[in-house]
C-alpha cells in the first residue's frame, strides 16, 4: 500500500563550485573567504542550449545556501521540489545558485557591513560573474532573480532596491519589513542574556558557540546581535564591533542608534527607490497572517504604498506563521521563471 506521494521525477544535479573571495578576505571575524557556490542544474542541462535564467536562493538567518540541500523527512528539500515543479510543467528549467552568507553571526542580511562583511558586495560582485563565467545562465539582469525567506526575504528586497542592474525580479517571503514591531519585541530577551554577560556581547558570542544546547532566547539575542552590526557597525574598525541601540539594564531606547536601524527597513527605503522596484520583471511578496515576528504588519504598510506609488507587485497574505512557508515556493519560483524568461 502506497500512502507518499511518488517522488519519480527526472533529477538534477547539484555541482559545487569553489570560490575565493576577496572580499570577504580578512573580514572582522575571520569567516571564510573560500567557500563552496552550490547549484542547482536541471535535469538535461546542456553548455550548449540556450542560455537559462538563474533564480538566486538567499538563506535565511542561521542558514546558508549549502543548508536547503539537506534531506528533508516530511516534503522537499529545494532540489527535490525544484525537479518537481520543472517535470510537471509548473516551470521552466532553471539554473539555482545557493550562496554561502554564513558568518560568526549566524548569518547576514545580504548587505555590506563593516561589522559583519561586505556580502552584498560578494554575491554582485564576485558570485554572479563567476557563474556566469562557470555556467550556461543568461548574463543579463533580465534573466537573473532573487527569492528568500526572512532575512532572505529581505536581502531579495533591498538587493531590488541597490542593484537594480544585477536583478530582473524577485520572490519575498516574509522579508524582514517594519523593524519597529519586527526587532524591538526580541530586546528584551537580549538585554536578559547580555546582562548575564557583564554587557559584554564578545563574550556572548564565545559562550554560545561553545553551548551544546543553545534555546531560544540565545537565537534571539544573536538575532538582535547580528541586526545591530548589520544595521549599525562602527564607525572605525577599533571601536565595539557590536553597539547596541538599547539600554541593557532599563532598555532605553538609543534614538541615534535606532535611527541607524531604521534607515534599513524597506518601509524607510521605499520612496527613494521606488524607480528601481517599478523597473522589476516581478515583485513577488508574502507573509502569513500569523507570523511570529510580526512581519505581516510591515508587509502591509509596505504593499499599500507600493499601491499608492503605482508600482506593480503581487502580494499574497496566507493563513500560517514564520514557519513551515517552503510550500509558497511552488507559487513564487513558476511565475518568478516564467517572467525572466520572457524577457529576456
Amino acid at each position: 500500500m502506497t500512502v507518499r506521494p511518488e517522488t519519480g521525477w527526472p533529477q538534477g544535479e547539484v555541482v559545487r563550485l569553489k570560490h575565493h573571495s576577496k572580499i570577504l578576505k580578512g573580514n572582522v571575524w575571520n569567516d571564510p573567504a573560500d567557500r563552496d557556490l552550490c547549484v542547482y542544474l536541471p535535469a538535461g542541462y546542456s553548455e550548449t542550449a540556450d542560455p537559462y535564467v538563474s533564480l538566486w536562493d538567499f538563506a535565511a538567518f542561521t542558514n546558508a545556501g549549502p543548508g536547503h540541500l539537506n534531506w528533508r523527512n516530511h516534503g522537499e528539500n529545494l532540489p527535490d521540489r525544484l525537479d518537481r515543479l520543472i517535470a510537471n510543467g509548473d516551470m521552466p528549467p532553471v539554473v539555482v545558485p545557493m550562496p554561502d552568507c554564513y558568518t560568526s553571526l549566524g548569518g547576514n542580511q545580504y548587505i555590506n557591513s563593516t561589522a559583519v562583511g561586505r556580502y552584498a558586495d560578494y554575491v554582485v560582485q564576485e558570485l554572479v560573474p563567476f557563474l556566469s563565467e562557470n555556467l550556461n545562465v543568461v548574463a543579463g539582469r533580465h534573466g537573473r532573480g532573487a527569492f528568500g525567506k526572512s532575512s532572505g526575504g529581505y536581502g531579495a528586497l533591498v538587493h531590488a532596491m541597490y542593484f537594480p542592474e544585477t536583478w530582473g525580479g524577485v520572490a519575498v517571503h516574509a522579508g524582514d519589513i517594519g523593524f519597529e514591531w519586527v526587532y524591538r519585541p526580541e530586546f528584551p530577551r537580549a538585554a536578559a542574556m547580555l546582562s548575564a554577560c557583564k554587557g559584554d556581547p564578545i563574550r556572548f558570542l564565545k559562550n554560545f558557540w561553545a553551548k551544546k544546547n543553545p534555546g531560544s532566547p540565545d537565537y534571539s539575542t544573536l538575532m538582535t546581535l547580528a541586526m545591530a552590526a548589520s544595521y549599525d557597525p562602527p564607525g572605525k574598525v577599533s571601536q565595539s564591533v557590536i553597539q547596541l541601540p538599547f539600554d541593557i539594564h532599563t532598555l532605553e531606547l538609543d534614538k541615534d542608534r535606532w535611527q541607524q536601524w531604521l534607515r534599513h527597513d524597506p518601509l524607510n527605503m521605499l520612496e527613494t527607490h521606488a524607480q528601481q522596484l517599478a523597473a522589476l520583471e516581478l515583485l513577488y511578496i508574502d507573509v502569513g497572517s500569523r507570523d511570529q515576528y510580526n512581519i505581516q504588519y510591515g508587509s502591509r504598510t509596505f504593499v499599500k504604498r507600493l499601491n499608492d506609488l503605482g508600482i506593480e507587485h503581487t502580494y499574497e497574505e496566507f493563513d500560517g506563521t514564520h514557519s513551515g512557508m517552503d510550500w509558497r515556493l511552488d507559487i513564487s519560483l513558476p511565475m518568478l521563471a516564467k517572467v525572466l524568461y520572457m524577457a529576456s
